[in-house]
C-alpha cells in the first residue's frame, strides 16, 4: 500500500473548470502528478500552463471508447502507473423539461458523458491498478442521483447510475487495494451550474437546510480524503456533500 501522495499520478476528468480543477489544485498542492482530460482544448491548454509542471493534459471525449483506451495507454507509457482516478466530467443537459417532454438525443447525450465515460475510463484505467494492487477510484455523482430533481430526469438518472456503479465496483475490487467510492454534492457554484436557468438552481437551493451552495474548496478537501491512502477500509461508499439536504 501507498503511504503518501507522494509522485502519484491521478487522471481527473471535467479538468479543465469547475469540480475536477479545484481537485487538481488540491492534490498538485499535495505533491501529487495530474493528467487533466477534457474536451475543451482552449481551457486544458491554459489551465494546464497555470498550473505548473506537476499538471499535464489531454484532450479526450470521454464518451468515445476507442479515444478513452489511446489516451489510458498514452499515460502509462509516458508515466507508468495511475493511482488515482477522478471522474468529475459531467453535463446536465436540458433541464426544466417534464419526463415525457425529454429528447432521446439529449438523454443519450447525457448518459454517455455522465456515466458511460466515468465507467469507460475505470474499465481500462482499473486493470493497472490490479496489477500494483493499489489504486483510488471518485465518481462525482449528485444529491440528485439520490433524490431525483424535478425537470432533470436525464441528469439525475445518469447520476443515479454513477452511485449503482461505485457500490458494484467497491464490492469487486474490495480485496484489490483499490477502493471505488462516489461523492454526491448538492448546488456547488461551478459554471455548469451558472448556466442553469436561475429557478432550477433555487429550487435546489431551497432544498439545502444550510440554504447556500457549497463551495469549490469544500469539495476539494473530501475528495482528497477519499482518494488517499488514509481512505483504506471505505469502499463502494457514497459520501455527502449536500449541507444536510441528503437522508441516506
Amino acid at each position: 500500500m501507498k503511504l503518501s501522495f507522494e509522485n502519484q499520478v491521478a487522471v481527473i476528468s471535467g479538468g479543465a473548470s469547475g469540480l475536477g480543477l479545484a481537485i487538481a489544485r488540491k492534490l498538485i498542492s499535495n505533491n501529487v502528478r495530474v493528467l487533466l482530460l477534457d474536451i475543451d482544448s482552449s481551457g486544458l491548454e491554459e489551465i494546464t500552463g497555470e498550473l505548473g509542471e506537476k499538471a499535464n493534459s489531454r484532450v479526450l471525449d470521454i464518451s468515445n471508447e476507442e479515444s478513452v483506451q489511446r489516451i489510458i495507454r498514452e499515460i502509462i507509457e509516458e508515466y507508468g502507473s495511475i493511482d488515482i482516478l477522478v471522474n468529475s466530467a459531467g453535463i446536465t443537459g436540458n433541464t426544466g423539461i417534464m419526463s415525457h417532454e425529454v429528447d432521446s438525443v439529449d438523454m443519450e447525450r447525457v448518459f454517455n458523458v455522465n456515466f458511460k465515460g466515468s465507467w469507460m475510463l475505470s474499465k481500462y484505467i482499473i486493470p493497472y491498478m490490479l496489477k500494483q494492487d493499489y489504486g483510488r477510484i471518485l465518481h462525482i455523482a449528485s444529491i440528485a442521483g439520490k433524490e431525483g430533481n424535478a425537470g432533470m430526469l436525464a441528469y439525475s438518472a445518469s447520476k443515479a447510475a454513477v452511485i449503482g456503479m461505485a457500490k458494484v465496483q467497491g464490492k469487486e475490487y474490495a480485496g484489490s487495494g483499490i477502493t471505488v467510492n462516489a461523492l454526491a454534492p448538492a448546488v456547488i457554484r461551478t459554471k455548469m451550474v451558472e448556466n442553469m436557468p436561475e429557478e432550477q438552481v433555487k429550487y435546489m437551493t431551497d432544498k439545502i437546510p444550510m440554504k447556500r451552495c457549497g463551495t469549490l474548496e469544500e469539495i476539494a478537501n473530501l475528495a482528497k480524503y477519499i482518494v488517499s491512502p488514509e481512505n483504506s477500509f471505505t469502499t463502494g461508499f457514497t459520501f455527502d456533500l449536500s449541507g444536510g439536504r441528503a437522508t441516506y
